[in-house]
């Protein structure tokens, strides 16, 4: 009888053992699904936050130059950080997150606002959304050489025949005529690109507002600077529509938005929350309508309709 139960005993433990393993990993897929699910959420309000930042650059651009611009929004955004992370009393960064941290000041608190405000005095909003248009693209790009990883044809079929729809409805609605900021929108995309996926990586390690308000914190001493020697090179007045459109820039575009933004990109993958941004000029064409007065050709509802086929396509590829 002894005998007939140490041979049931193990049989019993590991079924039982096996039943606990297929529970854990049914929980560990139900606890995985709220969390991607929230992470493209997350991301899409990102988006949503970035197609403004065109229309209100513009709106900043009616009372100031574009230096004075650029360092405005950089100096309102990084004391908002600041005083986040003061009230919060969160700590100092490790050293190793450093190097990665002054890759997002960079790319997406200097670089890519400073470029793309050159660039709109001279190119409509829809014409700068060429820019967003290839982002995507770029993005995942990066972030595949960075991190070495490999993505399925689908996907990178999707993703490219998402910015050819972009990128071509973009210059239709532009005329199809290259402009003097050309060279900015392209310079911008590549820092952008950089500063996006190693802000995703970083927020990884720590949430995704730390990640965007050290960064600001650290382009502080360059803001400071730079706005007390561009308002003076660059007499303005403040309008309405100037200080509504440096308030979306600094709070909304580069804190808020940037927040979720790294929050997204930690849940569901850099390359991944990037497809999301296809839809971003198509909203900021809307935005353009709505709050600039420009007019969109008939060819919108059907960029809309391909661009967002194509999220579905990439947000449902695996690598």
């Amino acid at each position: 009888m002894r005998v007939k139960d140490s041979a049931i005993g193990p049989t019993t433990v590991a079924v039982q053992s096996s039943g606990r393993a297929a529970a854990d990993t049914a929980e560990a897929a139900g606890a995985a699904a709220p969390r991607t699910g929230g992470g493209v959420l997350l991301a899409a309000l990102g988006v949503a936050a970035f197609s403004l930042t065109f229309p209100a650059t513009a709106w900043a651009l009616e009372g100031l130059g574009p230096w004075s611009v650029t360092a405005c929004r950089m100096l309102l955004a990084g004391l908002i950080a600041a005083g986040c992370l003061l009230a919060l009393r969160v700590r100092v960064p490790a050293r190793r997150h450093w190097p990665a941290l002054c890759a997002v000041a960079g790319g997406t608190v200097v670089g890519f606002p400073l470029l793309t405000t050159l660039a709109l005095q001279t190119s409509s909003t829809s014409h700068a959304a060429v820019v967003v248009g290839l982002l995507p693209l770029t993005t995942a790009a990066y972030s595949a050489v960075r991190n070495r990883t490999r993505h399925s044809r689908t996907f990178w079929g999707a993703a490219v025949t998402g910015a050819a729809v972009v990128i071509a409805f973009a210059v239709q609605q532009s005329g199809g005529s290259p402009t003097t900021g050309d060279l900015y929108l392209f310079a911008a995309l590549l820092v952008c690109a950089a500063g996006y996926a190693e802000g995703g990586r970083l927020a990884r390690e720590m949430p995704g507002w730390q990640v965007i308000g050290w960064a600001l914190v650290l382009c502080l001493p360059v803001a400071a600077a730079g706005t007390a020697v561009a308002l003076p090179a660059e007499p303005g007045r403040l309008t309405g529509h100037t200080v509504a459109g440096l308030l979306w820039l600094a709070a909304g575009s580069q804190f808020l938005g940037m927040w979720v933004w790294y929050r997204g990109m930690s849940a569901i993958g850099v390359a991944r929350a990037s497809q999301l941004q296809l839809a971003q000029p198509l909203l900021t064409l809307v935005w353009s309508v709505l709050l600039l007065g420009e007019r969109l050709t008939p060819a919108a509802p059907v960029a809309a309709v391909a661009v967002l086929v194509c999220i579905g396509v990439t947000q449902r590829a695996r690598g």
